[in-house]
C-alpha cells in the first residue's frame, strides 16, 4: 500500500486528505446516499443476526447467521470510515439497545432460513444499484465485494434449504420445441377478455413476488405479536391485511393455471410474547419490506404482457404506497426517521 492508505475489508482506502487534492474524488450524492443507507441497514442486520445466533437450535442456521454477522460488521466498518473521512455525519442506525438477545425465539429456524434467503436477494439488487451509481474506485470495489458476499450467502441459504427439504422451486414449464413470434395484440388480452396461459416470465415474477410477500407476512405476524407500542402494532395489522390481499390475488392467478404456490410461513411464528427488538426496529424493518415490494411489483408490471396481470401489479403497488405513507407518518411522529444527507440551501448561505 501507498503512504496515507489503510486497508479495510481487504480493500485499499485512500485517506481523504490525499483524495481531496482532486475535487472529483469527493463522494457524489449517489455514493453518499448508498453508503448512508447501507450503514443503517447493516446496523439492523447486525442486531438480527445477533438475536438469531442466540436463539437458534440449528447449528447450520447459527453458522450461516454468524457468517452474516461477520460480513455486516466488516461492511459497517468500511462505510463508517468512508463517511467519517468525508465528514458526513453518521446516522444513528441501530445498536445493542435495539436487540434483546435474551428474548425467547419468536421465529423457528425454518423461518430464519427463508428470511435470510429472501433478504439476500434484496441485498444483491441493492448492491448492484449502488455499484451502478458509484464512480470512485474504492466505492466500486466495495460494492463488488458486497455483491460477492451476497452471492455467497445466497448459495449457502439455498444449499441449507435444499439439504433440509425446504427449498421450493419455481413452477416448471413444458416449452415448445421452436421459437415463436407474437402475431396478435390478443397476446395481451382479446376483445372479450379471454386470457392466454401465463408465459414463463410472468409466472416466474408472480411466484418470486409471492415468496417475498409470504416472508414479509411471517415477519409482520411475529412483530404484531410482540410489539408493545400500540401504534406500531396497529401498523402491523394494516400491513398484514395488504399482504394477505396480495397473496390471495397472485396465488389465485397461479392456481388458475394449475401452477403451485410457495408455502405460507405462518406456522413458523412461535407463541413468544417477549419483545426481541425495539419497537423502532420492528417498524423500520416492516416499512423496509413494503418499500422493496413496490420495486418488485414495478418490475413485474413492466415485464408482463397480460393486461390483467399489469392491473394487479398496479393495484399491489398502490396498496404498498398507502402502507408506506402510513409508515412514514408514524416514523416521523415517533421521532424515529433519520434525515438523509442533503444539499446546502443556497438561499440561506
Amino acid at each position: 500500500m501507498l503512504p496515507g492508505q489503510t486497508k479495510l475489508y481487504g480493500l485499499v482506502v485512500t485517506e481523504v486528505r490525499n483524495m481531496n487534492k482532486q475535487k472529483d474524488n469527493r463522494l457524489t450524492s449517489s455514493e453518499v446516499t448508498s453508503l448512508w443507507v447501507q450503514y443503517i441497514r447493516e446496523t439492523m442486520a447486525i442486531c438480527i443476526s445477533k438475536y438469531v445466533v442466540k436463539t437458534t437450535n440449528d447449528p447450520d442456521v447459527a453458522s450461516l447467521f454468524n457468517y452474516c454477522l461477520d460480513l455486516s460488521t466488516q461492511h459497517l466498518k468500511f462505510t463508517k470510515q468512508i463517511l467519517k473521512q468525508e465528514k458526513v455525519p453518521l446516522p444513528t442506525g441501530f445498536t445493542d439497545k435495539d436487540v434483546n438477545s435474551k428474548a425467547q425465539a419468536l421465529f423457528t429456524d425454518t423461518f430464519w432460513l427463508h428470511y435470510i434467503h429472501d433478504m439476500t436477494i434484496h441485498g444483491l439488487s441493492g448492491h448492484t444499484l449502488s455499484l451502478s451509481g458509484a464512480g470512485r474506485r474504492d466505492i466500486r470495489n466495495f460494492y463488488v465485494q458486497c455483491i460477492n458476499d451476497a452471492m455467497n450467502v445466497y448459495n449457502k441459504s439455498v444449499d441449507a434449504l435444499t439439504a433440509k427439504g425446504l427449498y421450493e422451486k419455481d413452477p416448471y414449464f413444458f416449452v415448445s420445441k421452436q421459437s415463436e413470434l407474437i402475431d396478435s395484440v390478443e397476446y395481451a388480452m382479446d376483445i372479450i377478455g379471454k386470457t392466454r396461459p401465463l408465459n414463463s416470465m410472468e409466472a416466474g415474477n408472480i411466484y418470486s413476488n409471492l415468496r417475498k410477500s409470504i416472508v414479509a407476512k411471517g415477519l409482520l405476524l411475529g412483530f404484531q405479536q410482540v410489539a408493545t407500542d400500540k401504534p406500531v402494532r396497529s401498523f402491523m395489522e394494516k400491513g398484514l391485511k395488504v399482504l394477505n390481499k396480495h397473496i390471495d390475488i397472485f396465488s389465485s392467478i397461479l392456481h388458475g393455471e394449475n401452477l403451485h404456490t410457495p408455502s405460507l410461513l405462518d406456522k413458523e411464528v412461535t407463541n413468544s410474547k417477549t419483545l426481541p427488538f425495539s419497537n423502532r426496529l420492528l417498524l423500520f424493518h416492516a416499512g423496509f419490506m413494503f418499500n422493496l415490494g413496490m420495486t418488485y411489483y414495478s418490475n413485474a408490471m413492466a415485464t408482463s404482457m397480460r393486461i390483467d396481470i399489469i392491473g394487479r401489479c398496479e393495484e399491489a403497488i398502490l396498496g404498498d404506497i398507502k402502507v408506506s405513507t402510513i409508515w412514514g407518518n408514524l416514523m416521523i411522529k415517533k421521532g424515529w426517521l433519520e434525515k438523509p444527507p442533503q444539499a446546502n440551501d443556497r438561499t440561506e448561505l
